[in-house]
Formats: C-alpha cells, structure tokens, sequence
C-alpha cells in the first residue's frame, strides 16, 4: 500500500467483530487474546480461535495484529512466553503492539521474528524519542490520542527512517493521558495498564454541589479531518478504538473512513456511516491546534453507545425511542455504576418516537430519568455478511494447537546479584527547596516554576511523567545547562527521556515510578542505555515487590510515602476548579492541580507503606522516595490506609 494511503486499522473484541472488519474492508485488524491485553473486559480470543481468523484474513490480504500490550509482573514471564510461543507457531499474525519493554526480550525467545509497534500506553510523546524506539526495535509508534496535527508534523519530521507511525482517528476517549493513569487502581486494585480498568472516570463527582460527570468524555473522531492526516506520509495506520464495541460499529466505522480516504467526494456518505455506528457524541479534540475542543464539555450522555431515550414510569419501565429499534438490536440501561444497570435485547421492531417496554429483570429499580443506549444492531446487511464469513471459517479443518517445549529457563533470563548498595533517602519536592530539607537526599520537579528550578550537583531532578513536542527543546536545554553547573542526579518518568542526555553513562540516571516497571527483565534493558538505577511502579502488590531486587542488575527504588496521583491529563471540565475538593459516588475526595501544562489528580489520603520498609530493605530496595506535594486550602488529608495494592493480587 502507498505509504500515501494509509492504512485502515480495525479493532476487534470478538469473532463477530472480527468478521465485520473482514467485511469492510479493513486493510489491518488488531485484537488480543483473554490475558495480557489492554482491553480486558472485550471477549477476546484464544489461540485456538484466532489460528483460523488470521487464516481468513490472510486470505483477504488483510493484516494481523496482536494487542499484547499489558504491563508484566514478575511471576508472569514464564507464562508469558509459553503463551507467546505458541501463538507464534500457530497463529499468523503481524506485528505484536507492547507497551512493556520486557515484551521485546520475551517475544524474540518465543521465536517472534515479525514487527514490534510501541502501544500508546508507552507513551513515547516527543520527537527525538523516535530515535530510541527504532534502537530497540520498534517499527511503528502508536502516537497519543492527546495530539495536535502540528504536534504530529513535528514528531513526522523527526521520524528515523524504518519507523511509522500509527494515529487514532475515531473512538472512544480516556481522561488521562495514556500510560498515566492509576485511577481505577488506587480505588481496588483493577489497573487500566493491565486492561482492568472499571473507569471510575465516568462517574459522578461533586464540587460544591456541583454534581456531574466531570470527567466523562465525549468519543474522538477525525472525520473529515483525516485529509489533512493524509498529507503526513510517516502516519501510515489510521487506527479505529473499539474493541470493546460490537461489530456494528466495527463494520460502520470501517466503511466510513474507507470513502473518507479513497472517495473524500463521499463525505456525507461517510458522515451517515459514523451516525449510524452508535458512539457517543463526536469531538474534534485537540486535532486542530486553531480550534480545540474540550471533550469534557458538553451537555449530551456520554455513556457508551447511540443515546435512545430516557426511562419513564419506573413501576412499569419504559422509553420513547428517538431512534427506530431493530429486533436483535441491544439496549443498555443506565450507567455502569447504577445498582440497575442490565442489557436488553430487542425483540420486536419499534418506530422512531414509539414506546419500548422493558423486561423486568433488573432486581433493583430503575430510575425514572435513567438514559437508555442503542449498543449493537444487527441490520440486514451486516448479518448477511457475517454469516457468509462465519460459514466459510466453519468450513475451515479446526486447528489443531499442541503443547509447545517448554524453553524458558529462569537461567537465560535472570543474573542474580547481592545488593551492596548503601540505603538512601530521597524526598522530592515541587517549587523552590524548603530549608528542613537542605540536610537530605532533595529531588525536584526541574518543569515547576517554567524549568526555572536551580540546579545543582546535590538535587536529584526530575523529569516531567509527560513531555510533549513544544517542550523537547527547553527541557533538554535545562537539562545541557543542568549538567554543566555540576548536576549529575536525574530520574526520568518515561524510557524515552533518556533520548535527552548526550552521554548519560556519565551521570546517575534512574528511571522513575512513572515508566510503569513491574519486572526484572525491563529493568536489565535498561542497564546498557545507560540508567543507573530503577524506580519502580508504586501499583505493585507484595509479592511483585519483594520477588524483585534479588533478580535485577541494577539497584531499585520505591515510593514509600507521599502524594501519587490518581491521573495526569491534559484536560479539565469548565466546571471544576483547580485546588477545590471534589467527592466521588463513594465518598473519596481528590483535588486538581495545575503543573506545566498538565493537570494532576491527588486523592486526600497518601500513599503509605512506610511500615513495611525493613520488609522492602531485606528484599533488597536501596532507594526510598517520600513525594510532597502543596496541599491546597481547605483540603484535609484522610488517614486511612494508604498500602495501594500492598495486600492484593494486582489485577
């Protein structure tokens, strides 16, 4: 394909889904199997089921792509390349899309011998990040859904040779920047890194009185934008979001951007395509660097499907449909956080503006008020098309998976060291030092106070969890000027930073808590970059802790105490203001803070695992980071518990 004429790359969550991209007309389908995969709560495949799906596809021209792009705790390695060595045996595919850099070792000695693509959970957010994607391996980078076009441009204009990149130009949108966000893990354990998340963004929150979904966002789409994607030859993959949704929207949404790429002529036959494909209301987002558009803004239902009507009469539910129903057509009822929410399916067709009875099958009762979703429709023509290809894969001789060698050997993948390192104690501040701390081991946000922070060769400074285009150039010039007056103590909040340094070997380097660092392996790839240690990721579990150290090559760090936010994003609703209180449905209390250009959530209770410090020395943890932030009038700090996921199995 014409590097020109980009690719059109679906999701799918399940078989039919999968089927309707085929049917599209899909150029690449991604999809993942029922572990390790971003997208958790979709059906998902076993390998069984996609052997013969990638079979069918193949046979249509159309590529394969498999969404292994979970973040991997110690315990798992060995699973994980069982899994990947069979997957590679039996299952033609493409590319594997990771965010965990210990994917690449894994999947290399699985016999994996195609294409790495960098999951925008990766977060590799500025230009000369690019060039280190392409050091260790990666072929195409799945850029932030964050971006401007002219943020796009840049990163184009700096793309290595050998490098594509990936864009998404329709679905839904998160809250947080991706790869940035612990919400739904501080609040029981579910990471949205590890496909879990229970989107507790999509609730109801309180400011004030002020009750609304303040973080719910309305879906992305490129539309008739994508023309102007079109003129970047590096952006080489649209990518759909979805996997999650069914193959209605799959099938529409396809079709949709196929006229809007080959026939833009067609545009409001396109345009009806993305009507029919039942999402939220659509944004432009941040597409348009002239025009924004703040997803948060705005009036209409943001849960996930085409809004349908509101329940009256709860004693004997009904609505009155704004759209005609279908018989097969699927209802949600309510959000996923109300006691009543339940899917119904359409039996009986109903006209525009007719009355829709539901079923009493919810044991609680319904809200009179309570937003109904149009989720799934199988019309006429998609049905057809689906079963012609079901029919086809049904006739296809059944794979046959068998068990593969077990080749993994601890041995080849661990270099058990002794830790010898002396115990330090950092505490990392925003803004300028604070004379009770000019005594101890000081970090600083260095991006606090416009990069005005002053350096020195004592200050441990640190780099931002998020570093986008506009601010390459200032920050890798502090960091030059940094270096000059002495400082040579640096924790970077993503991999790629270390792009930044001209001769890191030279310095203390350590990657920090937000590189999401969960295992061994992504710990000893970091050595001959030129780190010199590893903060890892605070979401751990115990177990995932304690296993750590005696299996890495490089001295570790933890946060222990302090402020760790439930997210960063680049947005905020008009109607909450920054360092006020807000609630959630449960209680739990949070405030915004504005730094650099980002915006950060803190809950009101902190991170606190100080008890078990003689545990994580013993493990063999050298580095213990306590994180203050400004807590902002009027807040008061709970105490409750503060362990995370201290006592539980991270899901």
């Amino acid at each position: 394909m014409s590097i020109n004429n980009p690719k059109i790359l679906a999701p799918a969550g399940d078989k039919n889904s999968f089927l309707a991209a085929i049917a599209a007309g899909a150029d690449a389908i991604y999809c993942g199997l029922k572990i390790f995969s971003a997208r958790m709560e979709a059906q998902n495949f076993s390998i069984e089921e996609l052997t013969n799906l990638a079979k069918l596809a193949k046979s249509r021209h159309i590529d394969v792509y498999i969404a292994f792009n979970s973040i991997i705790k110690e315990s798992e390695q060995e699973k994980v390349f069982k899994i990947l060595s069979k997957l590679c045996r039996f299952v033609d595919f493409d590319a594997l899309i990771v965010q965990d850099l210990a994917m690449l070792n894994l999947a290399k000695r699985a016999g994996f011998k195609k294409e790495f693509h960098l999951s925008t959970l990766g977060n590799c957010t500025f230009p000369s990040a690019l060039k280190t994607s392409k050091q260790l391996g990666f072929k195409r980078v799945v850029l932030p859904r964050e971006f401007t076009i002219d943020e796009m441009k840049r990163m184009a204009q700096n793309t290595p040779e050998d490098i594509e990149l990936e864009v998404f130009i329709h679905g839904a949108l998160c809250y947080s920047i991706s790869g940035r966000c612990y919400w739904s893990s501080w609040f029981g354990g579910k990471s949205s890194l590890r496909g879990r998340c229970v989107q507790p963004c999509r609730r109801m929150y309180s400011q004030k009185d002020h009750k609304k979904r303040h973080f719910s966002c309305m879906d992305f789409s490129a539309d008739v934008l994508v023309k102007v994607l079109k003129q970047i030859p590096q952006i080489t993959t649209w990518k759909i979001e979805g996997r999650k949704k069914g193959p209605h929207y799959v099938y529409y949404t396809v079709k949709a951007y196929k006229l809007l790429r080959d026939d833009p002529k067609k545009k409001k036959e396109a345009l009806l395509y993305l009507d029919y494909a039942m999402g939220r209301e659509f944004t432009h987002y941040n597409l348009l660097s002239q025009r924004i558009r703040n997803p948060l803004d705005h009036s209409s239902e943001t849960g996930s499907g085409l809004f349908a009507g509101r329940i009256k009469n709860p004693a004997a539910p009904y609505f009155i449909t704004r759209e005609e129903l279908f018989p097969s057509d699927l209802l949600r009822i309510g959000f996923e956080d109300d006691q009543f929410h339940t899917i119904q399916r359409v039996t009986r067709a109903v006209p525009k503006k007719g009355k829709f009875y539901l079923g009493k099958h919810s044991k609680f009762k319904i809200k009179k008020g309570a937003s109904v979703y149009i989720i799934d429709r199988r019309g006429q023509e998609l049905a057809t098309v689906i079963k012609a290809l079901d029919d086809e894969l049904s006739g296809m001789e059944k794979a046959l998976i068998r068990p593969v060698e077990n080749k993994y050997k601890v041995s080849c993948f661990r270099k058990a060291i002794k830790s010898n390192n002396k115990i330090k104690e950092l505490t990392l501040l925003r803004g300028k030092l604070r004379q009770k701390y000019a005594i101890s081991e000081t970090g600083v946000w260095i991006s606090s106070q416009g990069y005005s922070a002053p350096p020195s060769a004592r200050n441990w400074l640190w780099l931002d969890p998020v570093l986008f285009p506009d601010e390459e150039k200032i920050c890798s010039e502090y960091i030059a000027k940094a270096i000059k007056k002495g400082a040579k103590n640096f924790v970077l909040n993503a991999f790629w930073q270390i792009s930044l340094f001209k001769n890191p070997t030279q310095l203390n380097i350590w990657a920090g808590p937000f590189c999401n660092i969960t295992n061994s392996m992504t710990v000893n790839l970091l050595k001959p970059y030129g780190f010199s240690g590893a903060i890892v990721s605070p979401e751990l579990d115990q177990e995932t802790f304690c296993s750590l150290p005696k299996t890495c090559d490089l001295p570790l760090g933890i946060v222990i105490y302090g402020n760790w936010p439930l997210g960063v994003s680049r947005i905020i609703s008009e109607d909450l203001k920054t360092n006020q209180a807000f609630t959630s449905p449960k209680g739990e209390t949070a405030w915004i803070s504005k730094h650099n250009k980002n915006y950060f959530i803190f809950p009101n209770w902190y991170l606190d695992i100080t008890s078990k410090k003689e545990t994580l020395q013993t493990a063999g943890f050298s580095l213990f980071i306590t994180i203050h932030e400004t807590i902002p009038r009027g807040i008061k700090i709970k105490n409750r518990p503060g362990l995370w996921n201290w006592n539980l199995k991270l899901l």
